[in-house]
Parts: structure tokens; C-alpha cells; sequence
């Protein structure tokens, strides 16, 4: 059996592809133990992966009303707030998501580039208002995409320190303690967004929660603990990723002049990069657990009925099956079917969102500070060891690559 903690440690957090690589030689599907979630096929292929997320009728996030990888013991505020559309099958997952789909339409994010920009414009200029050098996670690469999803929301500005200081935690998580730990920051998470939810009830307001308020006064099949759910997802999910494909994109840029170069040299050659980060950074490494719904042939492997299955969206995107050379960045690679945004039903709902921010974070970045450089070298980086997550715990950056900062 593979073991599980090796993918929570720095060397893979730096640079997965020798671990892939080794789970690929064992073969398509990989047994091993993940902390918390206990023991799991994963699916390291493209094929088999995509198989995993598309067949809903083989492979099902809840049975007998259990979720995947919801353990027993997990404390009720868990429960709670995952009550929300990530974790149920068809019909409630298309009774959920048309509720909130028309805003995240592509017309709908199309039109709030200018403003996004704008954000992002601003908030480059102010990267380096407290000196040098500057964290670029904390200061620029999470702030854009929270400024944006509270807005989108109708969440007050002056409250965006708070899901700063919750987000940082629901990071840190590689264990029972650290999730133990989680509890208190949940609980106030649920308890602020409940607050959110009966403001506007009572006096109304903007945004998405003010959208779901008046849904459901006008009947839309959802539950008072689904919209907190709703909320509490958006909120987190919203933002969350795309900080880690922000500052891991402009990480990998740092790291290599040439591509720095190459990207500011067209804008239009943004997409193109964009695609080949999420699939090379690839921020969510994992989608969450599935039940073999009866027992089923996954690639070399037996399933049986109950067996708990995982894609290993790192694994299919660093597969030479699917990709000419995968362990290398190609920023204008084409034809990229990477599956950093899952696949199935559960595509992510904010992929045009993602993609939008990413865009626009790196754009006014580079352009206010074209030199922008790390202040330390590449390999004192530490990335954050939790199963799952690919994010850079700092990003120290001057506003000259060569500067000296004695």
C-alpha cells in the first residue's frame, strides 16, 4: 500500500512529478491511507480519473446518506456546512447549483473584467506600501479573489480581515489535531454567516446571499442549513484556490526570466499561460472521496461495493498519456486537457471566475511592477504540507529582481 503521508510532504509540495511518476509505475489506480480520510483508491491516470469523476451512476459522494470521507467522529459543525452541492449526487446537486448558475454564467464574469481589473490595478500599486519585501500571498494573491467573492456575495469590505485569519486556518490542516483545530473557526464562520443571512432577511441587500434570502421566501427547494452551507462554500471556495494559482503562477514566472518575459511580451497570450498553470501548479490536487457504487473494474483494479475512490487531479495532469512532455511548463501549450476543475457534474462552478482573476492579478502585477524578482532563492520557499492542497505558505517579493535587500 502506497503510503498516503508522502503526498503531504515538502519535496511533493515543491515538485509532485517524482511521486506521480512512481504512482503511475504501480499503476492506474494506487491504494493507500490518507490521513483522515482512511484508506482510498486513488486514480493517478487521466482516463481512469476522468472515469471517476463522470460516471456518477458507478461512483457516488454519498451512500445511505453517508458522505465520502465524512468520518463518524468528525464534530457536528462539519456536518453543517458540508451540507452543501460539492457533496450530493443528482437530483439535489441540480436542485442546488441552479440556484446560484446564473451568476457565474460566462456572459455574467465577462462583464465584471473591467471592475476586476480595476481591483486588481489597485491593489498591485499598494504591494509594496508597507516596504520591501513584500508577501505576495497575503497582500495581493489572496486579496483580489476575496475582494471579488464579497462582493459577489454583498459581505462588507471591513469584515475581509476576518476570512483572511479563517482562511490561513483551514489551510494548515495535516492531521487529526490540525483538524481538531479547525473547529473553533468553523464554528465562527457559520455563526458570522448566519448573522449575514438574518441581516438580510431583515433589511435586504445586494449580492448573492441577498439572492438566496429572496429565493427561498419565493419557494426554491432549499433548507435554512443549505444556504449557510452555500454561503460558507462560495465564500471559501470562491477564494481559496485561486489565491494558491495566483501566487503559484507568479512564482513560477519569478522563477524563470524567460517566461516572465515571454508573458508580458502579448497579453494575449494570457489564456494559453493561464491553462498551463492551473494544469502545472494544479492548486487542488484531489477531488473529494466517491463510493463505488457496486463492485466495478477501474482500470487494473477490483472495486468493490463501498470501496471509497479519489482522482488524483495532479496525477491525470502530469500523465504523458494525455500531455506531450507533462513535467514541463509549456505556456503555450495547446490542446490542454488538464482537469484542474474537475469534470462531470461537479465541474467547478467558478472556473470562469478563476480564470478571469488569475488573468487580471497577473496582468496589473507585471505591468506596475515589470522587474518585480523574489527576495530570497527559490528553494527557501515552503510550501503549506496539507493532502490536497498545493499553496505556498509565503511569497517574499522586491519590486527589482537584483536589488540587494541588506
Amino acid at each position: 500500500m502506497f503510503d498516503g503521508k508522502r503526498l503531504s510532504e515538502s519535496d511533493f509540495m515543491r515538485n509532485p512529478a517524482p511521486v506521480i511518476a512512481e504512482l503511475h509505475a504501480i499503476g492506474d489506480v494506487v491504494e493507500t491511507r490518507i490521513p483522515i480520510v482512511g484508506r482510498v483508491w486513488i486514480a493517478v491516470s487521466h482516463e481512469m480519473a476522468g472515469r471517476v469523476l463522470k460516471e456518477q451512476d458507478n461512483f457516488s459522494i454519498r451512500r445511505d446518506g453517508k458522505i465520502a470521507g465524512l468520518q463518524w467522529w468528525m464534530p457536528g459543525i462539519f456536518r453543517a456546512l458540508a451540507h452543501n452541492m460539492l457533496t450530493v449526487d443528482e437530483p439535489d446537486h441540480k436542485r442546488l447549483r441552479s440556484i446560484v448558475d446564473e451568476a457565474f454564467r460566462r456572459q455574467a464574469i465577462l462583464d465584471m473584467e473591467p471592475h476586476i481589473d480595476e481591483i486588481a490595478e489597485k491593489m498591485a500599486k499598494e504591494l509594496f506600501r508597507d516596504g520591501e519585501p513584500a508577501d505576495l500571498v497575503s497582500a495581493y494573491a489572496r486579496q483580489l479573489p476575496l475582494a471579488v467573492i464579497c462582493e459577489m456575495l454583498g459581505l462588507p469590505s471591513e469584515d475581509r480581515p476576518k476570512f483572511t485569519r479563517w482562511a490561513s486556518g483551514l489551510t494548515s490542516v495535516n492531521g487529526l489535531l490540525g483538524f481538531i483545530k479547525l473547529v473553533p473557526g468553523l464554528s465562527a464562520m457559520k455563526r458570522y454567516i448566519e448573522f449575514r443571512i438574518r441581516e438580510t432577511e431583515k433589511h435586504g441587500g445586494d449580492g448573492l446571499i441577498a439572492e438566496l434570502v429572496a429565493a427561498k421566501a419565493n419557494g426554491a427547494d432549499i433548507s435554512d442549513q443549505e444556504v449557510v452551507a452555500m454561503v460558507f462554500l462560495l465564500l471559501v471556495a470562491g477564494h481559496e484556490t485561486t489565491t494558491h494559482l495566483i501566487s503559484g503562477a507568479v512564482f513560477t514566472l519569478l522563477e524563470d526570466k524567460k517566461r516572465r518575459d515571454w508573458l508580458k511580451a502579448d497579453w494575449d497570450r494570457a489564456p494559453l499561460a493561464i491553462e498551463e498553470f492551473l494544469r502545472y501548479v494544479a492548486p487542488v490536487q484531489f477531488s473529494k472521496p466517491r463510493f463505488a457504487v457496486h463492485d466495478i473494474q477501474l482500470g487494473d483494479v477490483r472495486l468493490k461495493r463501498g470501496d471509497m475512490v479519489m482522482a488524483m487531479l495532479v496525477g491525470a495532469n502530469l500523465d504523458e498519456a494525455a500531455f506531450e512532455t507533462p513535467t514541463e511548463l509549456d505556456m503555450a501549450r495547446r490542446a490542454n486537457r488538464h482537469i484542474s476543475f474537475g469534470a462531470g457534474i461537479h465541474f467547478c462552478l467558478g472556473h470562469q471566475l478563476a480564470r478571469l482573476e488569475a488573468k487580471s492579478a497577473l496582468r496589473a502585477l507585471f505591468t506596475q511592477w515589470p522587474d518585480l524578482g523574489l527576495a530570497c532563492d527559490p528553494e527557501q520557499i515552503k510550501w503549506k504540507q496539507r493532502i490536497g492542497l498545493r499553496a505556498i505558505e509565503s511569497l517574499p517579493v522586491i519590486s527589482r529582481s537584483g536589488q540587494s535587500m541588506a
